[in-house]
């Protein structure tokens, strides 16, 4: 069964070496050299060399150029993992068992944009790596593979992860062998059951001391890194936040903001419930205790 592969995060580089590991034939992939858009981005062209597979940068995947070279590889199947825009109705069409996506969620469920920082952000206690058949929506073709895990309360973003990938590298061979068998199975999503969240904005980012500490937890560990991290404004700058505690605090009478402690590079905040102790961020110039963020 011949694969051209289209990719240009981490995963992307993942899901690349354990198909060659398994010795899938591998005929093109598309990649980025850069990306404006992925936080994980990877070039898969270094991978390629070393494996001998062609391979080209794209800006456009859906360009005229781009799709006669993918139909003169004669693929039987496109793996699209991890790809910033949207695939056209006839690239989805180019070969006989169309385009294979990936969406960390559990689809029907949680379909559309920042999957793994919504799930975390809102403080879900269930995540999926799904494969599915690419259609013309955003994450709403038909479930080839599908496996559940839990989130736990200390995962964070670069945790969650590691999880979805290590879920997903076990799935591809088990989907792999049935393509090239014939013997997968196509499961409709039920959309009347679904959601599709919305693509997150600056504000989205930003932390309110008037929030309970569990949703500024959340925000925080959502947005860890590898990803852009959350954020306090402090004397009109933005100041990147990557952990947090939630803290109990006895008092009921203390605003929402207030800074109550600072000792050794850490900062402990009034919330809505508690405190929060900021453990790591890149405050240059430490707020004193009594101001508010």
């Amino acid at each position: 069964m011949k694969i051209f592969f289209i990719g240009t995060v981490s995963f992307s580089q993942k899901a690349l070496e354990k198909l060659i590991f398994l010795r899938a034939e591998i005929v093109g992939v598309a990649t980025k050299s850069r990306s404006a858009f992925n936080a994980d981005h990877k070039d898969l062209a270094p991978l390629c060399e070393i494996n001998n597979i062609p391979w080209k940068y794209v800006k456009d995947i859906n360009a005229t150029h781009i799709l006669s070279w993918i139909k003169s590889l004669e693929p039987d199947v496109i793996f699209c993992f991890g790809w910033s825009s949207l695939i056209k109705k006839e690239l989805l069409e180019l070969t006989p068992l169309g385009v294979v996506g990936f969406h960390p969620a559990a689809l029907p469920f949680n379909r559309g944009r920042h999957p793994l920082i919504w799930s975390l952000v809102l403080g879900l206690e269930k995540g999926a790596s799904t494969f599915f058949f690419m259609e013309e929506g955003a994450d709403d073709g038909d479930i080839l593979s599908q496996k559940l895990f839990k989130i736990k309360y200390n995962d964070d973003a670069a945790s969650l992860y590691s999880k979805i990938e290590k879920n997903a590298m076990d799935q591809i061979p088990l989907f792999l062998k049935q393509l090239e068998d014939g013997s997968y199975s196509r499961i409709p999503q039920d959309h009347t059951k679904g959601n599709v969240w919305r693509k997150r904005g600056l504000k989205d980012g930003e932390i309110d001391f008037r929030m309970t500490t569990n949703a500024i937890y959340n925000l925080v560990r959502g947005l860890t890194r590898p990803y852009v991290g959350a954020h306090v404004i402090y004397k009109g700058k933005e100041i990147k936040i990557w952990a947090v505690k939630e803290e109990q605090f006895p008092l009921s009478n203390i605003e929402p903001g207030k800074v109550l402690e600072v000792k050794d590079f850490k900062i402990l905040v009034k919330a809505w419930d508690g405190a929060v102790q900021i453990l790591d961020h890149n405050f240059v110039e430490l707020p004193k205790e009594g101001e508010y963020l």
